[in-house]
């Protein structure tokens, strides 16, 4: 049996259309406040750890990432490792994927008339969430293969420098891509990406949330491997790279800036390469 919904007068769901925006927008902020609380936290205990290991006559300390020890040790050591990675991928994408999510919560409020969207909006933004975690499993053990085979300083947490040239050299190619395209346009236009990609009901929700967080690795995993050439634990460079997707998303003519960044980078490696 159907239930007819009586929509909302347009005064009364525009009042709940900013309240509904306003909460979001605070739950996204308190997300990304979080993410980087722990990663100051996380960088400033590393900090010391290193200068306590640097020490004459010191080992690394317990809580250092190790590959070796124990099998619940080094189980702790990934599953740390990979919390590392997931809460800075949440800290750099959710401010540029905070339009996205703003403007679902929209449309669901239009639609759902004096339901709320608040669970459907959350498992949005799950979803998002969730694909940057299996990112995070995938470049916490690139982490962990690179530190066995030592192009991984375990202190730094920078690769060696050829290997960081053509990290970099890669980066700047991979932004000339049609692959690098097509993701960052689908990034930069939420209305195209919800009317082309809806999906019904909370489980379609969640979906259209995966499917968004998709293409944004797609436009920025190798922005992110830049991380291995400036150390993955390098707050500054966390914070300019986040800048550096967010303004890709965000401002005019954002594809045109992506080549620009493209031919910066490649200008960048040759430099490293000639001074390697």
């Amino acid at each position: 049996m159907s239930v007819n919904v009586n929509p909302l007068p347009p005064s009364a769901l525009e009042r709940l259309l900013a309240r509904d925006r306003r909460l979001t927008g605070v739950a996204l902020a308190a997300l990304v406040v979080l993410a980087w609380s722990y990663l100051l936290v996380l960088s400033k205990q590393m900090s010391d750890d290193a200068s306590m290991a640097s020490m004459p006559g010191m080992r690394a300390m317990p809580n250092m990432p190790r590959l070796g020890g124990a099998t619940g040790g080094a189980a702790q050591s990934i599953a740390l490792t990979v919390l590392m990675w997931w809460t800075m991928m949440i800290g750099m994408m959710v401010p540029s994927a905070a339009p996205m999510i703003l403007l679902f919560g929209n449309v669901q409020r239009r639609q759902l008339a004096a339901e709320s969207p608040t669970l459907r909006v959350a498992l949005f933004a799950g979803g998002y969430v969730a694909i940057w975690g299996a990112f995070s499993v995938l470049a916490a053990a690139a982490q962990i293969v690179l530190t066995r085979l030592t192009l991984l300083t375990p202190i730094e947490l920078t690769v060696t420098s050829w290997l960081g040239v053509l990290l970099v050299a890669l980066a700047g190619v991979y932004q000339l891509t049609p692959l690098k395209n097509a993701c960052l346009r689908r990034c930069r236009s939420p209305a195209a990406f919800l009317s082309s990609h809806w999906r019904r009901g909370n489980a379609g929700a969640f979906r259209m949330g995966v499917e968004h967080g998709g293409y944004c690795v797609g436009c920025c995993w190798l922005l992110m491997g830049l991380l291995f050439v400036v150390g993955i634990m390098n707050l500054v460079w966390v914070a300019v790279i986040a800048a550096f997707v967010l303004i890709e998303k965000l401002v005019p003519q954002g594809e045109t800036t992506a080549k620009i960044n493209g031919i910066a980078l490649l200008a960048l490696a040759l430099f490293l390469a000639f001074n390697a």
